[in-house]
């Protein structure tokens, strides 16, 4: 290599680690800030305070009903999508991805809409009613977090070698049989890891949440709900420790997330 050629590609190296750290560094400049705003005797005092704790706990008990029901549906789901072709494929997987790059105040708008509906009223009166309710909250997460499943789904099974499913096959294995012995336990890693990303992504979703069910204290107050109302009424130190609490959540999923050997959704 020339010296034109070593000079050329170490400033190829430069820019494209010079844009990395700039991402890293806005990212982490403002959440240092925040932290470092919040004095460790407040955010203790706030973080301990019966609003906050009733805040964690309902976005704990909320955010792993609606990952459960999400991977219970996505499991099968995202198989379909990675293994089959039908009519209209390239439409339906574009529509899983549809809640995910709407602005999330649109979901809450079209549950609204919807349960205001004579279908929807019917649902509300014989069902169970969701409209400005807990379990509302649930629906509210599960729209946007039940479409980023079924896609990080689809990327663990995307992982797992077909010609190792056509061999199990071979051996007298049927497709679910091959499914359960062959593909869950090799994309096992892949699926925990969709899972901790869902769960994660649900206990931060707050636009679906805030046109579905409101912003009652006591009632509907995710932390994300928490951070909304305290904030409204100046208690910016209580309304930034619930911020640091979902953001140490965030770090912990990551964390998780890259350990079980995540490489990305997409």
């Amino acid at each position: 290599m020339t010296a034109r050629q070593r000079a050329s590609a170490a400033l190829f190296r430069y820019l494209v680690t010079s844009a990395l750290f700039v991402m890293v560094g806005v990212t982490t400049f403002t959440l240092l800030n925040m932290a470092l705003y919040v004095k460790p005797g407040e955010f203790l005092q706030a973080a301990l305070s019966h609003e906050i704790i009733h805040a964690v706990k309902l976005t704990a008990v909320t955010t792993t009903i609606t990952t459960g029901i999400a991977v219970l549906l996505s499991v099968p789901a995202g198989y379909a999508l990675s293994r089959y072709r039908f009519p209209l494929h390239n439409l339906v997987d574009a529509l899983v991805d549809l809640p995910i790059v709407l602005p999330p105040l649109i979901a809450g708008i079209a549950m609204l809409i919807f349960f205001g509906s004579p279908l929807g009223k019917w649902i509300e009166e014989h069902i169970m009613p969701f409209v400005y309710t807990t379990q509302g909250i649930i629906l509210a997460q599960f729209v946007p977090a039940g479409s980023f499943c079924v896609r990080a789904m689809k990327a663990a099974y995307d992982g797992v070698d077909p010609r190792l499913e056509q061999v199990a096959r071979t051996l007298g294995c049927n497709e679910r049989q091959t499914f359960q012995r062959v593909t869950l336990p090799l994309a096992r890693n892949g699926l925990i890891a969709g899972m901790i990303m869902t769960w994660c992504r649900a206990a931060g979703e707050f636009g679906p949440i805030l046109m579905f069910c409101g912003a009652t204290r006591y009632k509907t107050e995710v932390l994300s709900i928490a951070v909304f109302l305290n904030m409204s009424i100046g208690q910016v130190e209580v309304a930034l420790s619930a911020t640091i609490l979902l953001v140490l959540m965030g770090v912990a999923a990551l964390l998780l997330f890259r350990r079980l050997g995540g490489r990305g959704i997409w």
